[in-house]
């Protein structure tokens, strides 16, 4: 008696195939486990069938003048977190405890409008980075990457370095260390 796998099969005859078989691709999440490898979808590099057709000078020296300006009012609205958005909360925070609502209330409403604000104020920052790039790409430089990120950390150390000049030396050991 035969116990060899290929005895019990049983061949069944196979249907004439109405469609031309293609291979399955190879991201496809039947063939990886569910998981989709290699470049995500809309984002591959573009290319152009014949290059794009560049501005005159004096427009992509207007594009680089918008672009820088967009720059400065994008480094503006993230310095704003850093020192005039959390004062406007705590001011607003000492408003709702003065007028009776508790510390409780007053500390509620400050943290939730700076979680507020610093969302607001990062989506804008977002936009604003967005439009940097598309204008400095129409000055004609190949630009990849917005600026946010950096942007962001710069102006955090320059935010903390302020604090610890007035901290350290203005306000805080200062005056008693001073000679009277």
């Amino acid at each position: 008696m035969d116990l060899s796998p290929e005895y019990h099969r049983v061949r069944l005859p196979q249907a004439p195939r109405i469609l031309p078989v293609r291979p399955m691709p190879r991201n496809d999440p039947t063939d990886t486990g569910g998981l989709f490898i290699g470049r995500r979808p809309g984002t591959a590099p573009l290319r152009y069938k014949a290059d794009p057709a560049r501005a005159g000078e004096r427009r992509r020296r207007t594009d680089a003048t918008l672009a820088a300006a967009v720059l400065a009012l994008e480094t503006l609205v993230c310095l704003t977190l850093w020192g005039p958005q959390p004062v406007a909360w705590l001011w607003v925070g000492s408003q709702v405890d003065y007028h009776g609502a508790g510390i409780t209330v007053a500390l509620a409403v400050t943290f939730f409008g700076m979680i507020a604000t610093l969302m607001l104020t990062l989506a804008i920052a977002t936009r604003l980075d967005r439009v940097w790039r598309i204008l400095r790409r129409a000055a004609g430089y190949e630009q990849q990457e917005g600026i946010l990120p950096r942007i962001f950390a710069v102006t955090a150390i320059v935010a903390l370095v302020l604090f610890s000049l007035w901290f350290w030396i203005i306000e805080g050991p200062a005056p008693m260390l001073a000679p009277r």
